[in-house]
């Protein structure tokens, strides 16, 4: 294992100054806004940030679209199911008008009968009333 070393003062001081002037010198060999490299780096950002946007926009744009598609399909789904249930509707007035119909012809097919089975009756009255004279 390694002793632990006891820095004095000194050394401390030292040690700080060499560092703070190593983050200087770090600081001031960065380079410049004119500089090619950083240029090229700036351009190159902007590059992919426009590239960036371009997809964005793009997404969107689909976003968009696949909505108004959804849109359109549930439009359609609500108007087809509004024809279907127009179509039941006049399929069962239809049925009703028939079983009125069917009805109306029952009961008149009844009354018929009654007046001819009346007339039956009142024409066999008549011969009886007719035989008692």
């Amino acid at each position: 294992m390694n002793a632990f070393k006891m820095d004095n003062f000194n050394d401390r001081r030292d040690n700080s100054a060499k560092a703070r002037q190593a983050a200087l010198e770090k600081f001031r060999a960065r380079p410049g806004p004119d500089d090619p490299a950083v240029i090229a780096r700036r351009e190159e950002l902007m590059a992919i940030a426009a590239a960036r946007s371009a997809r964005i926009e793009e997404r969107r744009l689909a976003r968009e679209a696949e909505a108004k598609r959804v849109a359109e399909e549930k439009a359609a789904a609500e108007a087809e199911a509004k024809a279907q249930a127009i179509a039941k509707a006049l399929a069962d007035a239809e049925a009703a008008v028939r079983a009125l119909a069917a009805d109306a012809d029952k009961k008149a097919r009844a009354q018929a009968l009654a007046a001819e089975q009346k007339a039956i009756r009142d024409a066999r009255y008549a011969a009886r009333a007719a035989r008692r004279k």
